[in-house]
């Protein structure tokens, strides 16, 4: 979904909207991709740990409790959780100018806790069941 989002034309506000469609496909990859962090972080605080949590600002500090994120990428994750509420509950006060300068500038972060699981699962073999 963000090499999806890379593809966009984001160098401009003008590039990017002057085709509708630009923004429909950036906020849908966006929520995908907000979302498969926090169904990520809800599997592995399920299978590694027997926690079951639902509210995704939760799955962020309980990913920090069981030591899969650092503080700093517990408050990035809750800040992500609120983005993604805000796509989806609050879809009309995301404009297309905030929707193009996320998708422009802060990419980065969801990249990060994508390589902090990662990390943990590396590092933790023994709670990962790869037959699943």
């Amino acid at each position: 979904m963000v090499n999806d989002i890379r593809s966009l034309p984001l160098a401009t506000l003008d590039e990017f909207t002057v085709d509708s469609r630009n923004a429909w496909a950036a906020e849908s990859c966006l929520r995908r991709s907000l979302e498969a962090l926090f169904d990520i972080g809800r599997h592995i605080l399920a299978k590694a740990f027997g926690k079951g949590v639902s509210e995704y600002k939760e799955i962020a500090n309980e990913l920090q409790r069981a030591g899969v994120l650092s503080n700093d990428q517990m408050n990035l994750l809750r800040t992500l959780a609120g983005y993604r509420n805000r796509l989806v509950h609050f879809y009309h006060e995301v404009s297309t100018e905030e929707l193009h300068g996320i998708c422009r500038d802060k990419l980065d972060e969801l990249l990060q806790i994508k390589c902090a699981y990662l990390t943990w699962i590396k590092s933790n073999p023994d709670k990962v069941d790869e037959t699943l």
